[in-house]
């Protein structure tokens, strides 16, 4: 936490899913220090919860485990797996398959073990999609349960669990009647709930650079931005439709969205996607926008 003698916030923060996450509250809210203090440990205990339950590096986690399956074999999974699935299969549909959480055979054919790049040949390029897609899992509500429905299955939710993270600890603070605070994941994925009490109900400024013609200064109250891109990972995004990484280049995409998952899941999928694709998409769903942003 970072204090003075008149603080305009109080910070609090730790790593979690290989990334930072912070939670900023607004000073003279209501609230004391320690009252913030407590509502963050708590947040965080749901995110290492979270983390164990999610991560498909966790051997005991429900993804580790539905990963393990065989074909036509069910696993029984807690409810954030569940949920977290069922968004990501949603977004899946709904981007023709931009977004794929199956994606890491295709992956891992670009890869040598050391984690180098290579180029794979077009049969090995046409195994691995054969081991992609909605279609190699089922999900059933009734029973909280994943099927199994293809060999080498691997789920990886890498794309969407830091924004599921950010939405379930906001739950946390909605229990501890907290309205205002902005809680950040690795600066890739911002969600802003209220508002400081100095912006007359504008909502938490972040920066997007591209997001407005002055300065890239947007706000956001009760909605999320995510971002992606090549700046600083290379290429790390794959177009699970056209079966290969996208070459790098000098564009970052901005997605938001009404929940930090779906604009986590979004930014990846408006990175592979054309733009009419992605202005069709942002047309058919209200409080989804996407942003394009070529640095000079």
């Amino acid at each position: 936490m970072s204090s003075n003698d008149e603080p305009e916030l109080y910070r609090f923060a730790t790593t979690a899913m290989a990334s930072e996450f912070e939670i900023l509250f607004p000073a003279h809210t209501g609230h004391d220090p320690d009252y913030f203090s407590r509502a963050s440990t708590a947040c965080f205990n749901e995110l290492v919860r979270l983390e164990e339950e999610l991560s498909k590096y966790k051997p005991n986690s429900d993804i580790a485990r539905i990963n393990r399956l065989l074909p036509d074999r069910t696993a029984r999974v807690g409810f954030a797996t569940f949920d977290c699935l069922s968004m990501a299969l949603a977004v899946m549909t709904e981007t023709k398959g931009a977004f794929d959480v199956t994606v890491g055979p295709l992956m891992d054919v670009y890869r040598h073990r050391d984690g180098t790049p290579r180029q794979p040949s077009s049969i090995e390029v046409a195994t691995a999609k054969t081991y992609t897609g909605g279609a190699l899992f089922e999900l059933d509500a009734d029973n909280l349960s994943v099927t199994s429905r293809g060999a080498g299955l691997s789920i990886d939710l890498g794309g969407v669990g830091k924004g599921y993270a950010l939405d379930q600890m906001a739950t946390v603070l909605e229990e501890w009647s907290i309205e205002h605070a902005l809680l950040n994941a690795g600066d890739s994925t911002v969600l802003g709930i209220g508002s400081p009490p100095a912006d007359e109900g504008q909502g938490w400024p972040v920066r997007a650079d591209g997001a407005n013609p002055d300065d890239g200064e947007l706000y956001l109250r009760d909605r999320a931005l995510s971002g992606s891109g090549f700046l600083q990972k290379g290429a790390h995004i794959m177009d699970p439709r056209k079966g290969r990484p996208i070459r790098p280049k000098r564009l970052r995409t901005w997605a938001i969205a009404p929940t930090a998952a779906m604009s986590d899941a979004l930014s990846t999928a408006f990175s592979v996607m054309k733009k009419k694709e992605v202005r069709a998409l942002c047309d058919r769903h209200e409080g989804v926008e996407a942003i394009f942003w070529k640095p000079e």
